[in-house]
């Protein structure tokens, strides 16, 4: 059987796509392998939503070509670079043997069958506009626990330092009867939660005339029988309706945690960065969410050195921490992006000023994650175990439904179900527990 290794750079969206690229290859008799040396096909899915991003598949491709052998072993360039890049990916990397936009993933057996044929770089970076299915596929690698099921790609947003409507195309939603089916067969295969993927779900299917919205589709899910667990990202403040925020205290079946990118403190440069809501719209949602679901767990996006921002901008980031009080957060020094409104900026922080920045926020957070998790000490929190952990392989690990890392002695047989733990100790990234 051939051998394919791929590697993912990015977002949960990359996940689900190097899933869907796995399941696709597997119905040609491709097995995963995590050695390089060993594969048939190299495929590395890339995220240039950040510079460095970018610059760790570029970095990774250089370190890969060697084992490239003309109508042997493909190299293929997967994602957003490819997708962002396309033709112009082969001035830097004419090794190259496929590229494969975000939107084409079907596409990909024909393209590697193509490229063993004739010889020469396939590319594919249209965007098409039908939803394709990969839940009847099956491959090695695929959890029976927990899977990613997109409900909508693109992004209609434009916020001026953001490249996703450029390379994942503009915002469409999928019809829920498909949603609810692929779910349905999810659940069937023995899958106890699935995560809702989307550039931004809360505006799911808001420019579909007869569709239902996107806190219906949760009641709908919710109703499936033999599912335990919904999640869903990204959420985007400024289309975060009353009627999603209720879902959390009414839908038994939503875990209570939400990742709500905030990107700035300071309303003048959320108005530059075109969010859509100023500073006191998102903590008067973050008071609302806290009033429906006391124990949710709130994670949020953070971008320091954003051009223009002062130290009063960004000190009042600095405050909103404090006030919110997040379990935790990513945070990144701002990097332009291509095509970007933001990267035409000509007041740019120097880079030395955006680390700082960047440290001190990180530094902020961490005795606020610390607190959060030691607030859980003595208590049962309820955990999907996903399998050994990672630190310690005596050990099982799992997520409560905040989305707390939670480890704890137990036997692997427990895998894939949920058990309540009791929380005895608190490390500053996860908790540890007893099984009761």
């Amino acid at each position: 059987m051939p051998n394919v290794y791929i590697k993912t750079f990015g977002c949960q969206m990359n996940v689900y796509d190097s899933e869907n690229i796995l399941k696709l290859l597997a119905s040609l008799d491709y097995k995963p392998t995590s050695d390089p040396r060993e594969a048939d096909i190299i495929l590395i899915n890339t995220c240039s939503v950040r510079e460095k991003s970018e610059h760790k598949f570029y970095s990774l491709l250089g370190r890969v070509k060697k084992y490239r052998k003309p109508g042997k072993v493909l190299i293929g360039a997967c994602g957003c670079v490819a997708q962002q890049e396309g033709k112009k990916l082969l001035e830097k990397a004419p090794y190259v043997d496929i590229i494969l936009g975000t939107g084409a993933i079907h596409c990909l057996p024909e393209l590697i069958d193509n490229a063993h044929k004739t010889g020469k770089v396939q590319i594919d970076t249209h965007f098409y506009d039908k939803f394709v299915s990969f839940s009847d596929y099956h491959s090695p690698s695929y959890s029976k626990m927990k899977a990613f099921v997109t409900i909508m790609k693109g992004c209609d947003n434009f916020c001026s330092f953001c490249i996703v409507p450029y390379v994942r195309g503009r915002e469409k939603s999928r019809p829920s009867k498909d949603i609810i089916t692929e779910v349905r067969n999810l659940v069937d295969q023995g899958v106890k939660e699935v995560t809702l993927l989307g550039q931004n779900v809360n505006s799911y299917s808001l420019h579909c005339s007869g569709e239902m919205s996107f806190p219906e589709l949760l009641r709908e899910i919710n109703r499936i029988e033999g599912l335990s667990r919904i999640r869903f990202v990204t959420s985007h403040p400024k289309d975060l309706s009353d009627q999603l925020i209720t879902c959390f205290g009414e839908l038994e079946k939503l875990c209570p945690h939400i990742h709500l990118p905030l990107q700035s403190g300071s309303t003048r440069i959320l108005k530059m960065m075109n969010r859509g809501y100023t500073r006191d719209d998102y903590l008067a949602i973050i008071n609302q969410l806290r009033t429906v679901r006391p124990d949710i767990g709130i994670t949020t996006d953070l971008i320091v050195g954003f051009p223009g921002e002062t130290e009063s901008d960004f000190q009042a980031t600095l405050d909103i921490i404090t006030k919110i009080g997040y379990d935790e957060f990513y945070s990144f020094k701002y990097s332009d992006r291509p095509k970007t409104q933001a990267s035409r900026a000509d007041n740019n922080i120097p880079e030395k000023e955006k680390a700082r920045r960047l440290h001190l926020v990180q530094e902020l957070q961490k005795p606020i994650t610390f607190e959060k998790n030691n607030q859980l000490m003595g208590k049962a929190l309820e955990v999907l175990v996903e399998g050994p952990s990672k630190n310690n392989s005596q050990n099982l690990t799992g997520r409560s439904g905040s989305n707390k890392v939670v480890n704890f002695e137990g036997c692997s047989r427990l895998t894939g179900k949920l058990v309540q733990v009791e929380i005895i100790a608190v490390h500053p990234h996860s908790l540890f527990g007893r099984i009761l």
